[in-house]
């Protein structure tokens, strides 16, 4: 907890007696509205007691206590859900931005290259502009059916896709123009709708997606996925690509701003190292974003430096700036590189649990630090032959399942979120790069609650909602105890924490239970409670109280659930 860095005054302890009761009175009430509705929290959440109910004695010229009050919370909406909650996910896969190896099948027979732009010109001088505009977009419409759709939500267990999407599949001929694919605009006209189709159709069984620009103009990185075999990553050293590249994004959130339920916006896949001028250009996009829908999430690669990426971040996402929430997406593979090789299966496994260890003293504290949200955006149970080989005698089936479960558990810890890579490819279910073979093997599993029956979750949320009052009276208790031993002469602003847990309990009760959702955990904590501080209208002084409150009451809230 923050140690303020004067010394402050406390509240007296009779006055501290009454607050308490005062506080057990407004929760006990809390749990008493709203009853048809199944949840503690009402429509909003009243703001804590006004400070003129604890006079303050606090020495001039230290830390002045905030003021403002906050106008009212409200509860967390399904779109808040959709976006904030754990994402258990996969990737789509080779649909909208095509890669050889994982559909074969979307080139004619003797096509050169391995790209999207390498298909549609294949195809167009076979057949014709027109049939193959038919035929990409039966191969869209074709792509997911309510089967997979149907598994990806009862058995999966996902909570959100990664859909990655490339620049050419925008609406409209200016998307495309002085680019590669300017002369198959054509094939292109209905990507979008398609597109939005699809996310409507995930967001009928409540999941998410997340939408990533996988190809930019130019290319982000040298890679097939960029869209072409240039075997160059020009986005970065061309300003009409990048100019090109922030239109896309403005494009997309309007799209949102309009209704369209998107759990975030992907500005670049896996951006190459130290890319020229990439920050400069998450500034501007991100700025562009803002002004149109400050709400919703922006994902950013971490260029394959993810300290970097990570304070970036803790400078944008702080309490005083009113810009979207950035998140920082890094990737996890151990079968590209020759150290890759060299190592066991044993060996990796192990390394598992040192990813994402740069996290470490940097949560905690959005007021202090600002936050930082990270989500693994790929990952898979592929290991090199040569590891395998190295085995020592244990089944590779054994170390699969041990490199999955290795994963999924250490992100869930530590992360907002992870999407497999992947879940439609020709040769499906798709062995160590397969969601589907690798849920289904139990070697990639979902967050406890998801496993919950129906019945379970019931009486789980019965139960933290029965013992809200004690937890809280409980919580308040401890905290004032801490402090009037800690620093006997100070005084405190305890209602914002108070108010604080408050919030904070009704929200993970928000999220258990469902808005339109299946019912989910905060996953993007660091985000949330950023979120929450920006609403809450504190600043400065002891904001502080308020944010070490709503973690408190969160995480109560967790343990009487038991996950």
């Amino acid at each position: 907890m923050r140690f303020p860095s004067l010394i402050l005054m406390l509240c007296s302890l009779p006055t501290m007696k009454g607050f308490l009761q005062k506080a057990k009175a407004e929760l006990k009430s809390v749990t008493q509205r709203d009853s048809n509705a199944g949840s503690p929290a009402g429509q909003s959440y009243t703001g804590p007691p006004s400070p003129q109910q604890h006079p303050h004695h606090g020495h001039q010229g230290h830390h002045n206590p905030s003021h403002q009050q906050p106008h009212g919370i409200s509860d967390p909406t399904p779109l808040d859900i959709l976006r904030y909650r754990y994402h258990h996910g996969t990737n789509l896969g080779s649909v909208y931005v095509i890669e050889r190896w994982l559909q074969p099948s979307r080139f004619p027979d003797g096509a050169e290259g391995s790209s999207e732009f390498a298909a549609v010109k294949a195809w167009v001088d076979k057949i014709g502009i027109e049939a193959t505009k038919q035929k990409f977009e039966e191969q869209w419409a074709n792509a997911l059916t309510d089967k997979a759709i149907g598994w990806l939500v009862n058995q999966g267990k996902a909570t959100t896709v990664r859909l990655p999407i490339g620049y050419y599949d925008l609406p409209g001929r200016e998307f495309t123009q002085g680019t590669p694919f300017e002369p198959y605009a054509y094939v292109y006209s209905r990507a979008w709708e398609s597109i939005r189709t699809l996310i409507s159709r995930l967001r009928a069984h409540s999941v998410g997606v997340l939408v990533d620009l996988h190809a930019l103009p130019g290319g982000a990185n040298a890679q097939e996925h960029s869209g072409t075999n240039s075997g160059r990553a020009e986005f970065w050293t061309s300003f009409s690509n990048r100019a090109l590249g922030t239109q896309c994004c403005q494009f997309i959130a309007n799209e949102a701003r309009n209704g369209l339920d998107l759990a975030g916006i992907q500005l670049v896949n896996e951006a190459e190292w130290e890319a020229k001028d990439m920050y400069q250009w998450y500034d501007e996009a991100v700025t562009q974003i803002s002004a149109i829908d400050s709400s919703i999430p922006v994902i950013i690669s971490d260029g394959w430096n993810f300290e970097k990426a990570m304070n970036y971040s803790l400078k944008k996402n702080t309490v005083d700036q009113y810009s979207t929430p950035i998140v920082v997406d890094t990737h996890y593979y151990w079968a590209f590189t020759d150290d890759d090789k060299s190592k066991t299966p044993q060996r990796i496994i192990g390394e598992v649990d040192t990813k994402l260890a740069q996290l470490d003293g940097k949560e905690g504290s959005v007021n202090d630090r600002g936050a930082i949200q990270a989500i693994v955006g790929e990952y898979s149970c592929v290991l090199t032959e040569d590891s395998w080989a190295k085995s020592e005698g244990v089944s590779k089936e054994e170390l699969v399942n041990k490199f999955g479960l290795a994963q999924t558990r250490r992100y869930q810890s530590r992360a907002g979120g992870s999407f497999f890579w992947t879940w439609k490819m020709r040769w499906m279910p798709g062995g160590e790069w397969g969601f589907v073979a690798q849920s289904n093997a139990g070697n990639v599993v979902p967050p406890k609650l998801a496993t919950l029956s129906a019945e379970d979750k019931q009486t789980l949320g019965g139960k933290a909602k029965h013992e809200m009052d004690g937890r809280s009276y409980e919580a308040v208790q401890q905290h004032v105890a801490y402090w009037s031993q800690t620093d006997p002469n100070g005084h405190y602003e305890h209602e914002k924490y108070e108010y604080g847990y408050k919030v904070g309990y009704q929200d993970a009760y928000a999220f258990f239970e469902g808005r339109s959702t299946q019912g989910d955990k905060i996953g993007m904590l660091e985000l949330w409670v950023l979120k929450r501080i920006r609403e809450s209208g504190f600043r400065g002084g002891f904001t502080w109280l308020f944010e070490q409150g709503l973690r408190k009451g969160i995480q109560d809230f967790y343990a009487a659930v038991e996950i």
